[in-house]
């Protein structure tokens, strides 16, 4: 007799890779970790990025930069909602990626990617208000015309933070990219696979490459790299180990980077605030002689 039962399917095990400059190699290293979820389950390999690739993920980033600092501050804006609107798509894939990673109840998941949706459109909206709202006229006493224009500061690395894998990796990346700065974000070593997902999103959405990369890896030894790096022009150190930030702080100065101050890990869920768009700006002081 014929045993016409159907042989169980095996699931294709993923391995994701890194994104850098708009596209996405492997590690140069070649090297990968297992991603669990919260009951140890294996959920998918992720590429450990090396020295070679935060360097690479630098050189896309400095190469972006131009194009993207040059960008109409509405044209940015259009980019952040188009992004939050190919996020809206996935939500699906966010939730369960979130329940895994975070342990949270598929309800709860779904709310968190809302309010990561909603996040993206609140910076979007703050692209274009920039200038208004941290630039000024200022008075003189002469014939004189003086403003203050806020510009972007450069390349930011960016360390996400380590347990809220959608809406803190947000929270940390959307106002350096609206605020016309590119960045290399390091995401949850953890919890990478939010992060992957989202770059993803950026990869179909009308982000040019280089202007966000993302490498999976551990904070703490991705983390010195980026602060040593002559051509960071800035860093977010809030995914680093508490015990790293004042080291990372310190080798940032040898090459006189901005360090955003940390002090323990936010509540994501509140209101941002202007302190990450105002952190990532440099003011430019223009004078100018009246009726020439």
């Amino acid at each position: 007799m014929s045993d016409n039962r159907t042989p169980e399917r095996l699931a294709v095990a993923k391995t994701y890779k890194l994104y850098i400059g708009g596209s996405f190699p492997r590690s140069e290293s070649g090297r990968v970790y297992p991603v669990h979820d919260r009951q140890g389950a294996f959920l998918a390999n992720a590429a450990h990025a090396s020295r070679k690739d935060v360097r690479d993920a630098v050189a896309a980033a400095r190469k972006a930069f131009g194009g993207w600092s040059g960008a109409t501050a509405y044209n940015r804006g259009q980019v952040l909602f188009r992004i939050a609107e190919v996020m809206e798509g996935r939500r699906e894939q966010f939730a369960a990626e979130i329940s895994a990673a975070e342990g949270l109840s598929r309800k709860q998941s779904r709310s968190t990617v809302d309010d990561a949706v909603d996040r993206m459109v609140w910076y979007a909206g703050w692209t274009d208000k920039i200038s208004m709202v941290l630039g000024a006229a200022n008075p003189v006493a002469g014939p004189y015309f003086s403003f203050s224009v806020p510009e972007p500061t450069g390349v930011v690395g960016v360390l996400a933070p380590p347990d809220s894998s959608l809406l803190g990796l947000i929270s940390v990346v959307a106002p350096v990219i609206a605020a016309g700065n590119t960045c290399v974000v390091v995401a949850s070593a953890d919890q990478p696979l939010p992060a992957v997902t989202f770059a993803e999103v950026l990869a179909t959405s009308d982000v040019p490459g280089g202007v966000v990369n993302v490498l999976t890896g551990q904070a703490a030894e991705l983390a010195p790299w980026l602060a040593a790096h002559a051509d960071v022009n800035a860093l977010d150190p809030t995914g680093a180990p508490e015990e790293l930030r004042a080291e990372l702080a310190k080798t940032a100065a040898d090459t006189v980077k901005r360090v955003l101050p940390v002090r323990g890990e936010p509540d994501w869920t509140r209101e941002p605030g202007l302190q990450r768009l105002r952190a990532f700006t440099e003011v430019k002081t223009v004078w100018h002689p009246v009726g020439t």
